[in-house]
């Protein structure tokens, strides 16, 4: 991808103008990160007009503010011409786009660390606003005035949290103090710009120091009220010494293994976020009766709001409602176990009811390595679902059934019969539906 980005380059420097890397993938490259961010962005002084008469292939994605996307090789870039940008009515587009140099262009960026440009055929560093320094003093700040930064797009309030746990950087004071100032801004953003940078600080290895941040600062009370709630709630002392329920979620979030899908770490913030509804203190210990479902609800109007797709809600769900189940297996007959080890996003809540374990104290992870070994055991066993072998209009016919609930629960047993090895082949699967009618 770098190599076609360089070639875009020469393609605009041959046609007599000023072309230049810019955004993470240079920010990245002189941090040198082993894994450097894959979108190449492309700087200019030619106009949009003018891009579109050099290269073969773009789409104008966003002309009106200097913008065309070019397809070159089989890959997507982003290029952009140099401009100033004024008149943010919305706290997120400009209504004025005015095209300047490359020093002017790199003033109206966000943060220091992503306003460097790299001059890709001589390899020169162009740095107007010190981003370099900031790298080495490992620090997030705005470009020029905070106050005004912010106000231009406030999605940038999220953006400083996310690059500065993504990048494990501390803030420069005028940036925190910006944060602070303006935390009740960032409840202006769109659901849709939110869930594309919480997705993004979801992944960071740092992810409860990122939440910690938002509640410092004051930003998580006004996009995520819900989670900030647990912040306070008091766990038995039995099953929780590591404190409250906020504690103990930001240490299970911290235990998630790196390999851990997005939906999986979403149902790890949410998976106790139902004990802020259903605290109350019984005979014996605090309880927190009907937690699960509660979660369930209050997660699914946190995912509505910041518009998750509705494949993503389902999964969330799925784990959120079934991360208490741990002990039950134990009590299955393999056949039912099977129901659950074969199913597809079981291997995410074997996860979370790790991570779940993991972020308690005391810690005891003995009865999820018993659950491991079971698991594993059965899995070697039967490593996939067995292959279907009646249908529905088989069963109709055996028992001459109309379509009906009966049919689905007959073929459900008939899986049950195949899991726990009762049933190997079609003549045995339709004398176990005739003596089951």
């Amino acid at each position: 991808m770098q190599k076609t980005a360089l070639k875009i380059v020469k393609k605009l420097r041959d046609a007599g103008f000023e072309a230049y890397f810019a955004g993470g993938y240079v920010r990245d490259l002189i941090m040198g990160k082993k894994e450097i961010a894959k979108d190449v962005d492309i700087v200019t002084n030619a106009k949009p007009d003018e891009i579109e008469k050099i290269l073969e292939k773009t789409v104008p994605v966003g002309k009106q503010f200097g913008v065309i996307l070019a397809i070159e090789s089989g890959f997507t870039y982003e290029i952009a011409t140099f401009r100033n940008e004024s008149d943010y009515e919305d706290g997120r587009r400009p209504s004025k786009v005015h095209y300047t140099n490359a020093q002017e262009d790199a003033k109206r960026r966000d943060f220091t660390v992503n306003g460097i440009f790299l001059d890709p055929v001589d390899r020169k560093i162009l740095d107007f606003v010190d981003g370099v320094k900031d790298i080495k003093a490992r620090l997030i700040r705005f470009i020029g005035v905070p106050h005004e930064r912010i106000l231009e797009d406030h999605l940038r309030i999220i953006r400083a949290i996310r690059f500065k746990n993504c990048l494990n950087f501390g803030y420069h004071p005028d940036t925190y103090k910006a944060l602070k100032k303006h935390a009740e801004l960032s409840n202006k953003v769109s659901g849709e710009r939110m869930k594309q940078e919480f997705d993004r600080i979801m992944m960071c290895e740092n992810i409860g120091a990122a939440f910690e941040d938002m509640q410092d600062t004051g930003i998580l009370k006004y996009i995520l009220p819900e989670v900030e709630e647990m912040k306070g709630v008091p766990q038995p002392m039995m099953y929780h010494e590591e404190g409250d329920v906020w504690t103990h979620t930001m240490m299970c979030l911290e235990a998630l293994p790196k390999s851990s899908d997005l939906e999986t770490r979403y149902a790890m913030l949410f998976h106790d976020i139902g004990k802020t509804k259903t605290f109350k203190i019984g005979p014996k210990r605090i309880r927190f009766d009907g937690h699960v479902e509660a979660g369930a609800e209050i997660a699914l109007n946190i995912m509505k709001r910041l518009k998750f797709s509705r494949k993503e809600m389902d999964k969330i769900i799925w784990l959120i409602k079934h991360h208490m189940m741990i002990g039950h297996f134990f009590q299955m007959n393999r056949g039912r176990r099977l129901h659950w080890f074969l199913k597809k996003d079981f291997k995410d809540l074997m996860e979370v009811f790790k991570a779940d374990i993991k972020g308690s104290r005391p810690l005891d992870d003995g009865l999820f390595e018993k659950l491991k070994n079971l698991y594993e055991k059965d899995i070697k066993a039967v490593p996939k679902e067995p292959k279907r072998l009646l249908t529905g209009e088989d069963v109709m016919k055996i028992l001459n059934l109309k379509p009906s609930e009966k049919v689905g629960e007959i073929l459900e047993k008939l899986r049950h019969e195949q899991l726990q090895g009762r049933v190997r082949t079609v003549e045995e699967a339709r004398r176990f539906v005739e003596s089951n009618a």
